[in-house]
């Protein structure tokens, strides 16, 4: 079942029609103000680095496994560990920090903002954008999966190595990392602020104890230093060639997350995140690789797991401690993330209607998705028992990370050209080398898809399936609708021609195409043989902005003494409040009782059609996410006792 009033994913053309949250184009506004700065860089710290302020505990210890099979250790620890900070500055610092930041959507990042910028850049629907977006989104999803699993496990396997207690602690790896991510996603239904307080300074803790740890070491062996210098990683590629090629799929584990400085970029703002990346967690991570590389130089067996050879043992179980912190935070983060998506894709029409639900009067950004959280810890745990290793997850993690990077790089042409009016040369002189970049470690992460990479794949081909087959089913039924309906302004003339019988009250209407009259209407007439006094046409559209100003929430048109349509404006990150958002119709003059309004949905059972506009098995799966979609009453926020349901058979 469906119903009518599924909302207009047709974005709004007005450039003003959203406000900036978070930043302005420039970063300032009410981030830059002096008392709050500060404050909006720690509580980033806490939330957008977690995920790559974790990749210490398992990525050089996997780049340096590949790298066994060199003849000379010093090459390749050199080498592996020039390559991590050049990957650092070439793919965090300059593709995100300094450029793809620019590239935000009234203040908002993350590849669906990205994907909504591009089509506005563009003036209309794209499809090779839409699909890119659609690819982006999935694999994110899977990192989403993937995240949780690997840093929860990375930080737990230090019990493995803990002083005269590895042996005996190993066997509870496993099961301690499960208890821990139970725990997490049963904590999510009480909403995140509370805890949210704690993550920037737990985490800036930890960014300090990894600087901390590798100051301890680089003296260890001074050499590593020559790092520094992109030679040392180049010659190490190069005189190791397949082998080398391999290693950069495991070197790229460095800069996971580094999406995640533009996902959240609405939250924080531009100017605090930079600061933040700049001065702490850039120093913190290149000072702990440069130890990790010193230690195993003047110890080659610390190979095996540098990170915690590098903890002296009286601040063992104080760091095992924090990293574990550090990896909840970092799951944590993820988790909201995937949240979030879901609502960017719900609102702008890539997924049926879900039940959100708000864990904040406060704070827009605080909800809780119950189907998205059962399906990530079912998936989390599948991992975590299939792996088992956080070294076998890693040949997993990075395709993920690195295909939706990419997508970033090509749509952030789009906008390029389009929207700040480049030239094709500047575009390919900027971009040309990211995406060089990108392909380079999508082709290395490629070689692990028997080990593992698969699985994201697998994951993003199946959500791209359900996202094309949403979108795909819901046009043909739309386009189905229209040509079923009688246009509003025949009905009109109808109406003027046989005047049916009066009841009193308002009617509201909700549809999809205000243009036509709603199946709910029809059915009224038809069945009821009664019009009221009063009938509003009511719409809610979805703009390509994240969030509509309270002043263009809604828009009035008067048809005739019986007919107004009304439209009601949401941003993509934005949750529709329908009661809420009618009640600015009393500033605007269309004035109702709330008690004496019925509002009229139409809801459609579809039945498949192998003569439809897509196959027998897509029909089945769209009719599945029809019937399994939220009710609109409860995603609208209308009051349940004031809802009349009339309903309808089609096939698609």
């Amino acid at each position: 079942m469906a119903s009518e009033a599924s909302g207009d994913t047709t974005a709004s053309q007005d450039p003003a029609a959203a406000t900036p949250h978070g930043s302005n184009g420039n970063g300032s506004g009410q981030h830059g103000e002096a008392h709050r700065f500060w404050p909006m860089v720690l509580g980033s710290i806490g939330v957008v680095f977690g995920d790559i302020g974790t990749s210490p505990l398992y990525a050089m210890r996997e780049a340096l496994h590949h790298a066994r099979s060199t003849t000379q250790l010093e090459h390749a620890v050199i080498g592996v560990v020039s390559l991590v900070l050049w990957a650092l500055f070439l793919v965090v610092t300059v593709k995100y920090v300094i450029f793809l930041m620019r590239a935000d959507n009234k203040g908002e990042g993350g590849t669906l903002a990205l994907m909504a910028l591009a089509q506005r850049a563009l003036g209309q629907r794209s499809m090779a954008v839409f699909f890119l977006g659609v690819i982006g989104a999935a694999l994110f999803y899977g990192d989403g999966i993937i995240t949780p699993a690997i840093s929860v496990l990375g930080a737990m396997e230090g019990l493995k190595d803990a002083p005269n207690l590895g042996a005996t602690l190993a066997p509870y790896v496993l099961p301690a990392s499960a208890l821990i991510l139970v725990a997490l996603f049963l904590v999510q239904a009480k909403g995140t602020q509370s805890m949210a307080n704690l993550f920037g300074p737990i985490t800036l803790t930890w960014f300090f104890v990894l600087a901390a740890l590798g100051i301890l070491h680089i003296a260890d062996n001074w050499s590593i230093l020559r790092a520094f210098s992109p030679y040392y990683g180049i010659r190490f590629l190069l005189e190791n060639g397949f082998v080398g090629f391999v290693i950069l799929g495991s070197v790229f584990l460095a800069v996971t997350g580094a999406e995640a400085l533009y996902a959240d970029m609405g939250h924080f703002g531009k100017k605090p995140i930079r600061t933040a990346w700049l001065i702490l967690v850039l120093p913190c991570l290149a000072l702990n690789y440069l130890g990790q590389g010193a230690l195993v130089l003047s110890h080659p067996s610390a190979r095996a797991n540098p990170f915690w050879e590098m903890v002296p043992d009286f601040a063992y179980w104080p760091v095992l401690g924090l990293a574990t912190a550090a990896a909840v935070i970092a799951s944590q983060a993820v988790i909201t993330g995937a949240f979030s998506m879901t609502q960017q894709a719900v609102q702008l029409g890539l997924l049926p209607r879900i039940d959100i639900k708000r864990t904040s009067e406060t704070q827009s950004g605080q909800i809780y998705v119950p189907a998205v959280n059962s399906l990530l810890l079912i998936g989390v745990l599948l991992l975590l028992f299939v792996f088992q290793t956080s070294s076998a997850l890693a040949s997993a993690y990075g395709i993920a990370v690195t295909g939706s990077m990419f997508v970033d790089t090509l749509l952030a042409y789009v906008i390029m050209r389009r929207m700040w009016k480049w030239s094709r040369a500047q575009c390919l002189v900027l971009l040309l080398p990211l995406g060089i970049l990108d392909v380079v470690f999508i082709s290395s992460n490629m070689l692990k898809i028997p080990d593992g990479a698969w699985l994201p794949l697998v994951l993003g081909a199946g959500l791209v399936t359900v996202m094309w087959t949403w979108t795909r089913g819901s046009q043909i039924l739309t386009d189905k609708t229209r040509r079923d309906s009688v246009p509003l302004n025949e009905l009109i003339a109808i109406l003027h021609a046989r005047a049916p019988h009066r009841a009193p009250g308002t009617a509201i209407f909700l549809t999809s195409d205000p243009d036509v009259a709603p199946v709910a209407l029809m059915h009224n007439i038809k069945h009821n043989k009664v019009l009221h006094e009063k009938n509003v046409i009511l719409t809610v559209r979805t703009t390509e902005t994240p969030r509509v100003r309270e002043e263009d929430r809604v828009t009035i048109e008067k048809v005739n003494d019986d007919f107004k349509k009304v439209f009601i404006n949401y941003g993509f990150m934005e949750s529709p409040n329908v009661p809420k958002a009618l009640a600015l119709c009393r500033k605007l003059g269309l004035k109702f009782d709330i008690m004496a309004t019925s509002f009229f949905l139409g809801r459609r059972s579809v039945v498949p059609s192998a003569q439809s506009g897509m196959p027998l098995w897509q029909d089945k799966i769209f009719i599945f996410l029809m019937r399994n979609a939220a009710n609109p009453t409860d995603f609208f926020k209308i009051p349940p006792g004031r809802v009349v349901e009339m309903g309808a058979q089609v096939t698609v």
